[in-house]
């Protein structure tokens, strides 16, 4: 079929000051790309190219003209079904983000354009995905009252950002969740966003250890290959990559990565790392090396929540995913995605609400 592309700019609004050791968020720009058939344009796909600022490789002052540009070759494209001809020989590595876009606009046209992306008994209302309940950094307060309600919302597995408070006030909090809870009863994982020095980490590690954690994201900044395999060898708790796996987009360099660091865990942001494509190639790839994995989303809206989370489905990984963000925005787009007790659900009692420039 003869295809047609459009995007559109969309900014969203955080219903908090959202910290992390990168510093405050309180407004986001993505883009929604719409695809359709040229003889038939009332059944299209809509996907999300979502940027995260000083952290995606794509993050670059001609991003938006990129993306004019892609759509552009795409209107009268003849789209024969191949996904991989488009993301690989059309757009390439350099855009991830957009990649993550068009594929996912394109799964869902060659689904009949009804925000189906992988349908699975997820998609049917049938089965829930179980999340992580996402603490924010912030004031101790303000961190004491969303592990509270976290846990009141039955979340059994709760994951805090660490990095920006003091160290002693962030062991606090553990303890707190600690003193309560045992880890039978919620499972705690932190994400350091890289904070950690090279020179206190493994110190810190030994620490956080106490708490009976399930996991640390990215201690470290990404980018020390020979620390980060030291400190996976020494480590007292299990080691997730996140930051660590951006701009790595080739086969031979993912494996390559996985060889020289060994981590216990990945983290995969189908957004930053180029879609759904290159996520089942570190799928593949840790679980030849056993080596465990989950996936998370990464701000995106509910259009981007969506794809994801569908995806995520299918693979049948049994970890708490992190796909609880769709909460956080004033003007997210209303979706079926509905958390009620610690997982994600597709509800087929809510419909798609989207806007008119959609």
């Amino acid at each position: 079929m003869f295809i047609k592309a459009d995007y559109q700019k969309y900014t969203l609004h955080f219903k908090f000051e959202a910290g992390t050791s990168r510093g405050v968020l309180t407004q986001k720009d993505t883009y929604f790309v719409k695809i359709w058939n040229r003889d038939n344009p009332q059944v299209y796909g809509i996907g999300e190219c979502s940027v995260l600022k000083g952290l995606s490789i794509d993050d670059k002052v001609d991003y938006e003209s990129y993306l004019a540009n892609i759509c552009a070759e795409l209107s009268d494209f003849e789209f024969s079904g191949d996904i991989s001809v488009v993301l690989n020989e059309l757009i390439g590595n350099q855009y991830p983000s957009i990649q993550f876009g068009i594929e996912t606009a394109l799964l869902d046209l060659l689904n009949g354009g009804n925000r189906i992306i992988y349908p699975s008994p997820f998609t049917d209302g049938k089965a829930g995905v179980p999340i992580n309940g996402l603490i924010w950094m912030g004031a101790e307060d303000f961190m004491r009252h969303q592990i509270d309600l976290k846990l009141e919302q039955g979340y059994t597995c709760l994951k805090l950002k660490i990095g920006a408070l003091d160290f002693a006030k962030e062991c606090a909090l553990l303890e707190y969740i600690r003193s309560r809870y045992s880890p039978e009863q919620v499972t705690l994982r932190v994400d350091a966003n890289g904070a950690f020095s090279t020179e206190e980490a493994l110190q810190k590690l030994d620490i956080l250890s106490q708490f009976e954690l399930h996991s640390i994201e990215q201690p470290i900044r990404q980018g020390q290959v020979k620390f980060m395999h030291r400190l996976c060898r020494q480590t007292p708790l299990p080691i997730a990559l996140d930051e660590e796996l951006i701009g790595v987009m080739t086969y031979k360099d993912k494996a390559s990565l996985l060889d020289e660091i060994t981590p216990q865990y990945i983290i995969l942001k189908p957004s930053l790392l180029g879609g759904f494509q290159h996520s089942l190639e570190w799928i593949k790839l840790c679980e030849a090396r056993q080596i465990g994995w989950w996936i998370t989303s990464a701000l995106e809206s509910n259009i981007g929540l969506n794809a994801i989370s569908q995806f995520t489905a299918v693979q049948q990984n049994t970890l708490p995913q992190g796909l609880g963000t769709g909460q956080l925005y004033t003007n997210n787009i209303d979706s079926p995605l509905e958390i009620a007790s610690g997982k994600l659900y597709y509800t087929l009692d809510n419909r798609w609400k989207l806007p008119s420039f959609i």
